[in-house]
């Protein structure tokens, strides 16, 4: 149960009883994930990390904290699928966007969209939540495609890292649905 209410208006209201279906996944409920400990943040690039929340195989999608303590950078990659993004904090944007992104702003990249992701230099790093779904196509500097990484690369990647830094590459399996 949530924390107990002491004078909102609603204190005296019930919770749901057999709140879930019985074929219903699990919840995921992690606190402060943006600000957890640097060994839950997994090198994307060499100077961007990503810190997994939810992936879903079955989907290829998953959702993390993109994160760059000073300038970053994400290569050149295109986009098949749609992609949110939500600024916690710090300063981004694509070089082939007319807009930079800071704390409280919100993106929503159309399928089919080829940017390259850059992090400024700011007093607070860039952090940033995604949801993304489907493959990033690398792309070299004329566009053209380079290689891919889809929800199967990036759990190699996250269980090789967790393993490497003590936490076990079974952690991840706590992140499936």
């Amino acid at each position: 149960m949530a924390e107990a209410a002491t004078n909102e208006f609603w204190k005296d209201i019930q919770p749901i009883p057999d709140v879930f279906k019985p074929d219903a996944g699990r919840d995921v409920y992690m606190s402060k994930v943006a600000d957890s400990d640097e060994k839950y943040f997994v090198p994307f690039t060499e100077t961007v990390s990503s810190r997994p929340l939810w992936i879903s195989p079955s989907q290829n999608k998953w959702c993390d904290i993109l994160r760059a303590k000073e300038a970053g950078l994400v290569n050149r990659h295109y986009h098949p699928h749609e992609v949110f993004a939500y600024t916690i904090s710090g300063k981004w944007g694509y070089l082939e966007h007319d807009w930079t992104a800071t704390a409280g702003d919100f993106i929503y990249e159309s399928p089919g969209e080829g940017h390259t992701l850059v992090a400024y230099d700011h007093p607070e790093p860039m952090r940033a939540f995604f949801i993304v779904k489907g493959p990033l196509i690398w792309l070299d500097q004329n566009g053209e495609t380079e290689g891919y990484m889809d929800v199967h690369d990036y759990l190699k990647m996250c269980r090789d890292h967790y393993e490497a830094v003590g936490i076990g590459a079974d952690y991840v399996d706590t992140l499936l649905r």
